[in-house]
């Protein structure tokens, strides 16, 4: 491995404000460009083959030709993951390697998005998710497994990192908008819009962009759900504003400063054992960051705050019937770190510390403000032995409720050739139960609002030791891989439920389980000529409770995805993209139990068309068999959206 240290002043800012991740002119693996550059898995740039770790990259070109109306849309084709209905009216969660949504760490730029302590309902949230507005994103990079070592608690099954689009030195606008209709079921139309405008308010001095998007989705009601008069899709208004300066103070040091506000209101109607009842949630969410980065002669560096308010206010019927008045809550996130990388002889070395704070108040569920500190040191070296490249890295959180907790890894690739590589690594990592699993005084509502589930503060945090192994190979025209994975987790935080014979009104969550998730990721892509290229990849995984020796709920063994890109004229672009998800556990409430819900498989074909230099069309269709799930998925409203069509256009300045 050879690093590179020398480059001119632009390019060095420019990796200075890359996602907050790359506060350095230190890149990894023969000066890998911007464009293909990994920065999550290591803090420093890598190409696909050299990054330690399993990860993929969706550009920002990617997500032009296809509807993506969130983040989960967005990654729902990679490898591993899989896009969970987590509730009875469409929303969403993101799972990878057949762990809970809550083992995947959700970043932007670099830093942590969380609102899972607001909600107040035990029917998921996909509010982080659609925090994050399309239009600013530049790309998203996916790591499968662990990463405790670099970002601490709740990677236990992987990160997604968004990388926001950064200001430009030229003038640059344009505008958007897209449009989707089922053609089964009633209404559920959607419609998003978004502007962007980038620029020199100070030429090769102050940088800015200004980004905003608004979203209007109508509820989506289809026979297929249990009782009449239901939606099957929630219906969401959601405004976003986002907007960034960089000021370039001289050949070494930026300053970055981005603010962001967003306002989102959710209403849908749903079955709770037979009676209709009413689910209403607005959350508005405001961010604040501010980063320092040098680029000096011996090390480089990056200090930076960022804060998050997130205010939840909870209208649902069962909320006001049971609690007699609306919820309120507000979560506010600090958090402060600093990171300094330099060479040592042929070792390239990353340190960095962090401070986060996280305040609750409910006006429901807790007697007072809740406040959790949490402090961490981490370390990594990079260095190579002939063509083994290794990278070890180690990081101590001390929590402070739950104390210490010390994350180790190791990871190495060895260079075949220059176009093939084998990789593994072995790591430690940990979650630590959040306010709402630990305060004994914050009570979730569940059973459909007919039993509570109270904090625990006698928890334990969850700790999983993970290995992996594979190869892959690329080429201009050629990438193909496998990776077998094995993930092992001890005291597994689980909420009390329901069952035959069992019925409190007030449970708790308890370390109980043992599971163990082991598996392998198959992926390749092969361009036939410049104009048409096919994908594909397939992720078997075994996710077993060790306790009972059960598959873990909402967990399926196979994902598959195939898809093909054509060129078809110079401005005509195709693709044709099939996902088949395999059988899975899914928890029926009205029978305290879980059934096996059958496979499913989803077709989707999609086209560009560049009209002209600045205007860019784009149609297609979702599901285009109207598949639909079984008897199982259906009678707890788990529904898949029938066939629907999409149109779409684009115009650049």
């Amino acid at each position: 491995m050879s690093f590179v240290r020398n480059i001119n002043r632009r390019r060095a800012i420019s990796v200075g404000v890359l996602g907050g991740l790359l506060p350095f002119a230190v890149l990894a693996d023969n000066s890998v460009t911007l464009e293909d550059s990994i920065v999550t898995a290591s803090q420093t740039a890598h190409s696909q083959l050299s990054v330690p770790a399993s990860a993929s990259v969706i550009t920002r070109a990617e997500l032009e030709k296809m509807p993506v109306y969130d983040l989960a849309d967005a990654v729902k084709r990679l490898p591993g993951v899989h896009i969970n209905t987590s509730s009875a009216y469409g929303r969403k969660e993101i799972k990878i390697r057949g762990m809970d949504s809550d083992y995947t760490l959700l970043l932007v730029n670099g830093r942590r998005i969380n609102s899972r302590d607001a909600l107040t309902s035990n029917y998921a949230n996909d509010f982080d998710l659609s925090s994050i507005p399309m239009a600013a994103v530049e790309r998203i990079e996916v790591i499968r497994g662990p990463m405790s070592s670099l970002y601490g608690a709740d990677a236990l099954g992987g990160v997604v990192n968004v990388i926001l689009r950064q200001p430009t030195n030229s003038t640059k606008a344009g505008v958007a908008a897209s449009y989707e209709s089922p053609r089964k079921g009633d209404e559920g139309d959607s419609l998003k819009t978004s502007g962007y405008l980038s620029g020199a308010l100070i030429e090769d001095s102050v940088l800015g962009n200004l980004i905003v998007e608004s979203t209007d989705q109508e509820a989506w009601q289809t026979d297929q759900l249990t009782l009449k008069g239901t939606d099957a899709a929630e219906k969401r208004r959601g405004n976003n504003i986002l907007g960034s300066l960089s000021w370039l103070i001289d050949e070494q040091q930026s300053i970055d400063l981005d603010i962001s506000h967003r306002e989102e209101a959710r209403k849908a109607r749903w079955n709770n054992y037979g009676a209709l009842i009413t689910n209403v949630q607005d959350m508005d969410r405001t961010t604040f960051g501010l980063a320092h980065n040098g680029n000096w002669d011996s090390f480089n560096s990056r200090v930076r705050y960022y804060y998050e308010k997130v205010e939840l206010t909870d209208d649902s019927q069962i909320m006001t019937a049971l609690r007699k008045r609306i919820g309120e809550v507000e979560q506010n996130n600090h958090t402060v770190d600093g990171q300094i990388s330099t060479t040592l002889g042929s070792h390239l070395l990353t340190a960095g510390s962090e401070l986060r704070r996280t305040t609750l108040e409910h006006n429901q569920n807790l007697g007072k403000e809740t406040e959790v500190d949490q402090k961490a040191i981490y370390l990594q070296d990079e260095f190579s032995l002939g063509d083994l490249d290794i990278t070890l890295g180690a990081r101590w959180d001390d929590h402070e409720v739950f104390g210490g907790a010390f994350s180790p890894r190791l990871y190495g690739i060895y260079n075949l050739t220059d176009n093939w590589v084998l990789k593994g690594g072995v790591g430690k990592a940990f979650k630590a139960p959040d306010i709402t699993q630990s305060d004994e005084s914050y009570s979730v509502l569940a059973c459909r609002g007919m039993c509570q589930i109270v904090g625990n503060p006698d928890l334990k945090p969850e700790t999983s030791v993970s290995y992996e192994l594979g190869t892959l190979y690329q080429n201009e025209r050629l990438q193909a891989g496998i990776m077998f994975f094995n993930n092992e987790i001890e005291d597994m935080i689980v909420s009390d439920s329901w069952r035959a014979g069992y019925r409190p009104a007030v449970m708790t969550y308890t370390n109980v389980s043992k599971a163990r998730i082991q598996g392998y990721e198959l992926q390749g892509r092969y361009a036939f000529t410049d104009a048409l290229a096919a994908r594909a990849n397939y992720t078997y995984s075994d996710a077993e409770d060790r306790d009972t020796g059960k598959p873990l709920n909402y967990s399926p063994q196979h994902i598959a995805n195939i898809g093909f890109d054509w060129q078809a004229l110079p401005k005509l672009g195709l693709n044709l993209d099939y996902q088949y998800t395999g059988s899975q556990m899914l928890v029926v409430p009205a029978k305290s139990a879980s059934f096996e819900s059958g496979a499913y498989s989803t077709l989707s074909l999609g086209s560009n068309f560049q009209a002209t230099k600045e205007l860019t069309l784009k149609a297609g269709l979702n599901n285009l068999t109207n598949t639909k799930r079984d008897d199982v998925a259906q009678s707890i409203d788990h529904i898949l959206m029938g066939r629907t069509v999409y149109v779409g256009f684009s115009y650049d300045l």
